[in-house]
């Protein structure tokens, strides 16, 4: 059933002509929604950056027509243009573990798209000494020096591109500001309370700041221990176990970040169809590339994940038979594009 455009006071008529406008070619943008949720997936995935989840939403009607009638303190609306100053109508949200993944995160972004406004409200609310919502927040456009793949042509160029306003913020920080979010705008706050909720809230995230900091601490020292012990595996599948994988690449990468877990069943498969089915094998492979040259040529400015050099070192040594594999299907093109710049 369509949305109903919802009615907007008398005397606001540039509000309304703007909500009429919004809700003529709101169902346009549902597409273009999920093409910037697919192209962002796919950069993360392919920059090897250890995420939660990606997802996306278009604003409805009903939530344009209530942003674009605000008003200040003095009654005068936020917005004397709606149609061009709310430019969060198309939503992306990147949710990670922890805050350094949020930064690369941020420097993926920078260097695939154009960046129209890059703000990160906890580095705000922090230099004025105090605790609160933390969140990045950044304005994206298509590049416009460059072609997009043709799956991404709905995404426009130049003055007809559609931007999307991408939040990424860890797990603890989405959930303070889901929770927050759900008790002062969906809920209501006695008057005599609230004064303690606020304090309450500051306090959660102050916490959640710490448990963020200690998160990371954890991370950084596992990724700095050698692991001594290979578990056995016994369950008849010649690919080697993930965790295993996962453990092998955290010793021989020292440098890299985290991939996404299930990345490391995906590059296991790989590693079968190339006939790699132990980790001495894998040892030996790569004791024959120089990582750090690899590296160098792919002119990485974010630390690449583990998942990502292993890719990378895979495609040097194997060339187009790496990028032609049946589970590379998706990425041939890609893949070869990569290759390009290593034997640059």
């Amino acid at each position: 059933m369509p949305e109903r455009t919802p009615p907007v006071a008398a005397g606001h008529e540039p509000v309304a002509r703007a909500v009429r406008e919004y809700a003529a070619h709101q169902p346009s943008l549902l597409p273009v929604t999920d093409a910037w949720v697919e192209l962002v997936t796919n950069l993360l995935d392919e920059a090897g950056i250890n995420y939660l989840s990606v997802t996306g939403r278009t604003k409805t009607v009903a939530s344009f027509a209530g942003k674009a009638a605000r008003t200040g303190p003095d009654g005068v609306p936020l917005y004397a243009d709606p149609a061009a100053q709310i430019t969060d109508t198309i939503g992306v949200r990147v949710i990670t573990y922890v805050h350094r993944d949020v930064d690369a995160v941020a420097q993926v972004l920078a260097e695939e798209f154009a960046i129209l406004d890059d703000r990160d409200l906890g580095a705000e609310t922090a230099q004025l000494g105090g605790f609160g919502y933390a969140s990045r927040h950044l304005l994206i456009a298509p590049p416009p020096e460059r072609e997009l793949a043709p799956a991404y042509s709905l995404l426009g160029r130049g003055e007809d591109a559609h931007h999307a306003s991408v939040q990424v913020r860890t797990v603890l920080q989405h959930a303070w500001a889901e929770f927050e979010h759900d008790i002062r705008y969906k809920g209501t706050i006695p008057e005599e309370h609230s004064a303690d909720f606020d304090r309450r809230f500051t306090l959660a995230a102050g916490l959640l700041e710490l448990a963020d900091r200690e998160f990371s601490a954890i991370r950084e020292q596992l990724e700095r221990s050698i692991p001594q012990h290979r578990a056995v595996d016994e369950s008849g599948d010649p690919r080697i176990a993930a965790k295993e994988l996962s453990s092998f690449l955290s010793a021989h990468y020292t440098d890299a970040g985290w991939s996404r877990s299930d990345h490391y069943g995906w590059i296991s498969g790989l590693l079968l169809e190339l006939g790699i089915t132990s980790l001495d094998e894998l040892g030996a492979l790569l004791a024959s590339v120089d990582s750090a040259a690899i590296h160098e040529r792919m002119g990485y400015r974010h630390p690449a994940g583990a998942v990502r050099k292993l890719d990378d070192a895979l495609l040097a040594i194997f060339g187009d038979r790496y990028a032609t594999l049946h589970g590379n299907a998706h990425r041939t093109q890609l893949l070869r594009t990569r290759l390009a710049r290593i034997e640059a």
